[in-house]
């Protein structure tokens, strides 16, 4: 059994099956030949690159961070469903582990983030088959989307603001009780927060953090700035906690809140109980940037994906045409009559790779790993686009094509290597959330309109940003009311 280990600080080490080998490269966050690479360089060192050479599974130094990347839909499969148990704490964030009070964020582990887990998935479920269904929210929410769509009169626009304000509507819906109006001076703020968050989380300041906190800790830079603007994002939650704890009825909560300050005032009497306000306040951050960063995100690619490619988009038309027409709304009883639409949205996902990497996991103990063994607390990067990009399930995977989820006969196909949500106990919360609101939302802006470029569709650049975060940079779009 081979073991883990460190051999020395300085450079960056690679496992091939019972072989150690060591590259003396320069990581971008290693300060070992006291400069930074080249983008070449980074490139060359790329997990996925690095697969090549090394095999699927492979460990590497980020700093001081041992980290154990995996490689391919079956060793994803092996590690996160049937070690599921084993592979199910939250990697190492220093970032994160800065804010105080972690507890009841995506960064809990063990038997703490197991009961919140639990109660958020079966309460989300529990409201969208409530008075108004999670899917009457998000058609809700469309419709004001739509209306402000058609006020850009077939002016060029950046599609950022008005995604991301109807996405996290939807979030405000279920969190909140209500959506807001898009001029909400309170909303306007949160939005422009969790928005200025994202994007200093991609920054290269806090990437280094993340591998240095100790040091980058005292370097002032934009990286501070997250801190602060997650207090502010508290102090907006605390402030509708306490709305909702003013006016809670137990026996008929109105929304996410209310059904967990209703499990708050059961459990006041448990010391050790998991349910308190902090808990609360965490949890909302955490749906708030689960449901609004990533699906608008999603949609905003896949936006300019059909600008590239009107052709698809047209055939989306066709079908929409065909099984809703232009006077019903969409809704999710149709998806299985549009075979296309459902592959077009897969394919979005499966293209962008929007966390190529996934989200760092760690082991929850010792863990025997086929021929290694991997120490308790490792960090582990479960690399979704080797997945997504598996060219013997995928041909071409480079290639934006819908018809990698449709078979010969244009039914929709269903591919177990389709996990842009990653899979096992750590997927993604709020993934039937996010798939409802990429079918509606997508299906709906296309019912309405048509999608220009103000630049020739051949020039349109669909690069992916970095190996560990595809997100688009900002673009214009031209929609013109079919």
């Amino acid at each position: 059994m081979m073991p883990l280990r460190r051999m020395t600080s300085s450079c960056l080490f690679l496992m091939e099956k019972d072989v150690w080998k060591w590259e003396a490269a320069t990581w971008p966050c290693c300060f070992s030949h006291h400069r930074k690479c080249t983008a070449a360089e980074y490139e060359e060192l790329v997990p996925i690159n690095l697969r090549e050479k090394y095999g699927p599974i492979f460990t590497i130094y980020l700093g001081s961070e041992r980290v154990v990347v995996l490689y391919g839909q079956e060793t994803l499969k092996e590690a996160l469903i049937d070690q599921g148990d084993e592979f199910s704490d939250r990697g190492h964030m220093p970032v994160f582990e800065r804010l105080p009070n972690k507890k009841g964020m995506a960064m809990a582990s063990g038997e703490p983030w197991k009961q919140l887990r639990r109660f958020t998935l079966t309460t989300l479920r529990d409201f969208g088959m409530g008075k108004k269904s999670t899917e009457e929210r998000i058609l809700e929410e469309a419709h004001f989307l739509v209306e402000r769509l058609k006020n850009t009169h077939g002016r060029p626009f950046d599609p950022t603001l008005f995604l991301n304000h109807a996405t996290s509507n939807v979030i405000c819906s279920i969190v909140f009780g209500d959506r807001f109006d898009y001029e909400d001076k309170k909303f306007v703020t949160l939005i422009n927060l969790i928005d200025e968050i994202n994007k200093l989380l991609r920054s290269p300041r806090t990437v280094l953090y993340n591998f240095f906190p100790t040091l980058m800790h005292y370097i002032p830079g934009p990286h501070q700035r997250i801190f602060k603007h997650f207090e502010e994002l508290r102090k907006f939650v605390l402030e509708r906690v306490e709305m909702h704890r003013e006016s809670l009825e137990p026996s008929c909560p109105r929304d996410f809140i209310d059904a967990f300050l209703i499990k708050v005032k059961h459990e006041q009497h448990n010391s050790q109980s998991e349910f308190t306000t902090e808990s609360l306040l965490n949890r909302t951050l955490g749906l708030f940037f689960a449901g609004t960063g990533t699906t608008s995100d999603t949609l905003k690619c896949g936006l300019k994906l059909l600008m590239k490619y009107p052709e698809i988009e047209e055939k989306v038309h066709v079908e929409i045409d065909r099984v809703i027409g232009r006077s019903r709304s969409p809704c999710m009883a149709y998806r299985s009559q549009m075979p296309y639409t459902d592959a077009v949205v897969h394919e979005i996902q499966r293209f962008i790779s929007l966390a190529p990497l996934g989200v760092p996991r760690a082991v929850t103990k010792d863990t025997r790993f086929r021929q290694y063994i991997i120490p308790k607390g490792t960090t582990i990067f479960p690399v979704l686009q080797s997945v997504l990009y598996d060219s013997k399930e995928f041909p071409n995977p480079e290639q934006f094509n819908p018809g990698h989820f449709l078979d010969e006969n244009g039914a929709f196909k269903k591919s177990d290597f389709f996990m842009p949500f990653s899979i096992g106990k750590r997927s993604c919360l709020g993934e039937a959330l996010a798939r409802m609101e990429l079918f509606l939302l997508l299906t709906t802006i296309l019912q309405n309109f048509i999608l220009k470029s103000p630049i020739d569709p051949k020039d349109i650049d669909i690069t992916p940003m970095s190996f560990t975060s595809n997100i688009p940079v900002s673009y214009q779009l031209i929609v013109i009311p079919r």
